[in-house]
């Protein structure tokens, strides 16, 4: 059984339906901005504070939708998955990357390329996207 990482991330999408996607310092892969919930804090709590801390940007409050519970293996973390908790986001301004963030991408979730993606991202958030 793998040890499971509590997470919240958040869906950003551009004017053009692109997926926002990052990549932390020392790591391969791009994901959802996002992490770890803190002790105390609720999805909702983290999630504004992942995304204040990782693209220096604050959540538009009426825009959160919630994208429900996913699962997925853990891209950074080997032998560990992810329990994930999704919201769709606009954000008050354009995102830079901040925090522990080296890299920002938008992604065709039709035609990813050869960007190296999270299974989340793959898995639940790709397959959102192209639906809605």
């Amino acid at each position: 059984m793998n040890a499971v990482i509590r997470i919240v991330a958040a869906v950003v999408l551009d004017d053009r339906h692109r997926v926002l996607v990052v990549r932390k310092r020392g790591t391969t892969a791009f994901m959802q901005p996002g992490g770890k919930i803190e002790p105390g804090e609720t999805p909702m709590q983290a999630l504004h504070r992942e995304v204040r801390e990782e693209l220096g940007a604050d959540i538009v409050a009426d825009s959160v939708r919630p994208l429900g519970h996913h699962d997925a293996a853990a891209a950074n973390e080997p032998g560990y998955r992810v329990a994930a908790d999704l919201f769709l986001v606009s954000l008050d301004r354009p995102p830079t990357p901040g925090a522990e963030i080296e890299e920002m991408a938008w992604v065709d979730p039709f035609a990813p390329g050869e960007i190296e993606l999270a299974p989340l991202t793959l898995g639940a958030v790709l397959e959102f996207v192209r639906v809605s």
